[in-house]
């Protein structure tokens, strides 16, 4: 797995190599989806992404995350709240634990899901391909400070 530094780097070079220029904006967005092992919403992107370059816009961050998440170098995570976030892409088949309190993201894999898919595709006549899984509470920090 790549640290935060080496993963900055590497999307940047993807962008580039997928004929994306690499602007100071760009760079900021890409270094603040880098750097967080949180769920952050476009408008917290904005944010703490001012911080690295005030002139920096909202539309930017978006067409920005838009262009990541179709790399597959970040995913969208829909919150309880109904907003949508993001967090750094894995590789492989993962799951996510999101904290409804501090935002934080662990993955977990496992797939012992065939039950529960052949009974929805029975009841419902789809063929499955694929699916999405997130379990949303409290992290164990969160909850010693509750």
């Amino acid at each position: 797995m790549l640290n935060q530094q080496e993963r900055s780097r590497t999307w940047l070079q993807e962008l580039k190599h997928n004929g994306y220029r690499l602007t100071s904006p760009r760079k900021a967005v890409v270094e603040v989806m880098a750097n967080s092992d949180t769920v952050l919403s476009p408008a917290e992107v904005y944010d703490i992404g001012r911080g690295r370059y005030a002139k920096l816009g909202l539309v930017t961050v978006y067409r920005t995350l838009e262009k990541l998440e179709a790399m597959g170098l970040v995913q969208r995570v829909h919150r309880p709240d109904g907003c949508e976030a993001f967090i750094a892409g894995v590789e492989g088949h993962q799951h996510l634990l999101i904290c409804e309190n501090c935002g934080r993201v662990e993955y977990f894999g496992g797939d012992k899901l065939d039950g529960l898919i052949d009974k929805v595709q029975g009841d419902s006549g789809y063929e499955i391909r694929d699916h999405w899984l997130q379990f949303f509470g409290l992290c164990r920090a969160c909850q010693r400070n509750n």
